[in-house]
């Protein structure tokens, strides 16, 4: 039986990245540690964003981030054996979340499906056509996986 990981979600009024100087607020910052075997996190992270995000984005923002970091946290725990930790940053002028994997495999791409695919190979392609900015970034361990929504509360 796989040990369970205790569960850790921080919330920060500043954070060192995600924000820009000029930008007119300092960020908030949630942040995430996801365990391999957590399948349940996937749900637990979409709920945890919402909150998160309850009185810094309007509804349309709320509803995009919490399918695209569902896609991402699901990636990441699918494709990789070392869980996540997943990082949001808010301003009131954008969203930032990063999803940081510690697997040493190639960056990920996103590709066009085939009918016979059924649902999968769709995650990237639903982050590249909704959010704002996304990218892959290599890290000394892993990658991180971002996007952007911006707009922020309404």
């Amino acid at each position: 039986m796989a040990k369970r990981q205790k569960r850790t979600t921080v919330v920060e009024g500043r954070g060192p990245r995600g924000w820009r100087p000029g930008e007119a607020s300092q960020p908030a910052r949630m942040r995430r540690r996801v365990g391999h075997a957590e399948r349940s996190a996937v749900g637990e992270v979409r709920r945890e964003l919402r909150e998160f995000l309850r009185h810094r984005s309007g509804q349309e923002q709320t509803d995009a981030a919490e399918l695209l970091v569902s896609e991402l946290v699901t990636n990441a725990l699918i494709h990789t054996r070392h869980g996540a930790v997943v990082t949001a940053t808010a301003t009131s002028a954008r969203l930032r979340v990063e999803v940081q994997d510690f697997a040493s495999e190639d960056l990920p791409a996103p590709y066009v499906p085939n009918a016979d695919d059924g649902t999968h190979g769709r995650g990237l392609i639903l982050v590249r056509s909704l959010a704002d900015a996304w990218g892959v970034e290599a890290q000394a361990l892993g990658k991180t996986v971002w996007f952007e929504l911006h707009g922020g509360r309404p």
